[in-house]
């Protein structure tokens, strides 16, 4: 078999290739495990009027875990509690599917202290410095 061509894209890498690369690490996790990925979850925030999605929670299937990949609380709607709301419903997926719990990341710039407050650890972080931002990986065990 011929070795491979090895190409770097620095920039800008074209989203079919993002999706095959990601096609092929989850035949092989599937392979691997025994798992193949249950469907994404959204718990939405909506303009009251348009019904359009100015923000809200996007998570995934973590092989067993709930991951919390995108929250945001849109800045007219911030300290009515939506956050909590958000949260609360994204547990009662996870729980209602079975998971351990949930993990996610935030930045030392986002809502650390928010997900402190909602009972999350950290387990892990990556330290900021020469214009890296401090990151922090947080679980909460059902």
């Amino acid at each position: 078999m011929p070795s491979p061509i090895i190409e770097a894209v620095p920039d800008h890498p074209a989203e079919e290739d993002r999706y095959a690369v990601y096609t092929a690490l989850r035949a092989y996790n599937t392979a691997q495990t025994g798992k193949t990925d249950r469907p994404d979850f959204a718990v939405l925030v909506r303009h009251p009027e348009t019904r359009a999605v100015e923000g809200g929670l996007y998570g995934e299937e973590s092989f067993g875990w709930a991951f919390i990949r995108y929250l945001v609380v849109p800045e007219a709607y911030r300290g009515q509690g939506i956050g909590s709301r958000l949260m609360a419903e994204a547990e009662k997926i996870a729980r209602d599917r079975g998971y351990v719990g949930i993990w996610l990341d935030t930045y030392e710039f986002q809502a650390r202290p928010f997900y402190e407050k909602l009972g999350y650890h950290v387990f892990g972080e990556l330290e900021g410095g020469n214009g890296a931002h401090g990151q922090f990986f947080l679980k909460k065990r059902f």
